[in-house]
């Protein structure tokens, strides 16, 4: 019954390989994120729910990039299994326009109309007055971070996993340390508070970009071919519109509905609260499953580049098997999780955020119910961001993201949340237990093979 999982001698070495340097650089990145959090909270409430209110319309505009990077990723794992370094070239050229033309829009929005956009988030113009410089600031860090994104989304897929984890490593120890000095004033510098927390974002932000740019003219395994990048082509411009336009839609939809999820909270009557436990409980779920994304990301290179080696009869096996992989590593974090939150975090930690009462409780019903949901989370992200995508098949993927995000969840938690006024842990239940209304129509697609696509160009 489970013959799929019996793969070629290496096989599970290679996923390790591969979702090992992503698993490190989540931990790394979402440990030090974790103590940004803390310092910013220790800066009190209002200041913490503040930049969770701004980092709403910037994690927008990180998934678009993503969105961006995922499906170039899409063919440049297929063209590395061909060997085709010229058309990953046009692939890259053409990843960079969009992602810069998309990073620069949000940039001049957030710069121009700051209060605008947070005063759809939350009507607590407290947390707006707070938040309109960090956002002025932080969205013009994320034009350098989306350009360095699909360079190291395209080394990703190319199996040179570890740069992205050095990179990412070194401008999040940058932006912890930044931190710690405009913060709170240290080194005889002035204590900005909150701007100096996004100060410290747009510093570390610029070393990815340099870091990337410095790679990417010596590196040697796929050189930059500067014709091939100004000049992709109309055939190459064809396949990244009919292949990255699902997935960047995939993930803008998802990141407005997600998103939706912070302007119902901020809506709500004890919106300081719950969204300083939404922040905090966030953070230690991330802490924790870095290693669901690591698969899902092993996961779409694999794939990719076992269709693009023309190894079609063997796909549908490897797929079903490293969704069985991730469902297990889920059950794994998920018991973690709860290990650590009831021994660790929650005596330790979580008294160091100086919650309020109800802050505290709901952080804790957050992370329970994130904790139960990690096993179908982990298989849900590496079926639909590593099997299906990897797979070429982006319009179905999109489906199974989406219908159950804004057909069901984001309706019933509004419901819960603004209309009935209902208990905490039902709105925290809603807000944790998505991916299990994606399950069965994730598994009928695998099943039916129908996924595999080579998506390159002939």
């Amino acid at each position: 019954m489970l013959s799929f999982m019996r793969q070629p001698r290496g096989f599970y070495r290679r996923i390790a390989y591969l979702a090992l340097p992503v698993v490190l650089q989540n931990l790394i990145t979402t440990s030090l994120g974790f103590m940004d959090t803390f310092m910013v909270g220790l800066l009190g409430d209002a200041e913490m729910s503040a930049v969770t209110v701004a980092n709403t319309p910037i994690f927008i505009m990180q998934l678009i990039v993503f969105g961006l990077q995922s499906g170039s990723s899409v063919l440049i794992s297929q063209y590395w299994g061909k060997g085709d370094r010229e058309a990953i070239n046009r692939v890259l050229g053409i990843g960079f326009f969009a992602a810069g033309s998309v990073s620069v829009l949000f940039a001049l929005v957030l710069a121009l109309r700051p209060a605008f956009v947070l005063g759809i988030i939350t009507d607590n113009a407290a947390l707006v007055a707070i938040a309109e410089p960090y956002i002025r600031i932080v969205g013009l860090s994320y034009v350098f971070n989306s350009l360095a994104s699909v360079y190291i989304g395209m080394q990703r897929s190319i199996e040179n996993p570890g740069f992205g984890m050095a990179v990412f490593a070194a401008s999040t120890l940058v932006n912890t340390l930044g931190n710690y000095i405009l913060i709170f004033g240290k080194l005889g510098l002035p204590a900005l508070g909150v701007l100096g927390a996004a100060i410290a974002t747009l510093a570390a932000r610029m070393l990815e970009f340099g870091a990337a740019a410095i790679y990417a003219l010596r590196c040697r395994t796929v050189p930059l071919l500067p014709r091939c990048l100004l000049r992709p082509g109309g055939e190459t411009l064809r396949s990244f519109i009919r292949y990255s336009t699902p997935v960047l839609l995939n993930e803008t939809l998802w990141g407005l509905g997600t998103s939706m999820f912070t302007v119902i909270m901020g809506h709500m009557a004890i919106s300081t609260e719950i969204l300083a436990a939404y922040t905090v409980a966030g953070n230690m779920d991330k802490l924790v499953t870095a290693a669901n994304f690591g698969v899902a990301a092993a996961t779409s290179v694999v794939i990719g580049k076992e269709i693009g080696m023309g190894n079609r009869e063997t796909v549908l096996d490897v797929g079903k098997a490293l969704t069985a992989l991730a469902l297990g590593v889920g059950i794994g974090v998920g018991l973690l999780e709860q290990a650590l939150f009831w021994t660790v975090l929650r005596p330790f930690v979580l008294p160091l955020f100086h919650l309020t009462g109800t802050a505290e409780t709901i952080c804790t019903m957050l992370v329970c119910c994130l904790s139960a949901a990690s096993p179908i989370n982990s298989l849900m992200i590496t079926l639909i961001t590593g099997v299906l995508r990897g797979g070429g098949d982006v319009r179905a993927s999109m489906r199974i993201d989406l219908v159950p995000l804004w057909g069901a969840t984001i309706p019933l938690l509004a419901l819960c949340g603004l209309v009935l006024d209902a208990p905490l842990l039902a709105v925290c239940i809603v807000m944790t237990g998505e991916s299990v209304l994606k399950v069965p129509f994730g598994l009928r697609r695998l099943a039916s093979g129908r996924w595999i696509h080579d998506v390159t160009v002939s």
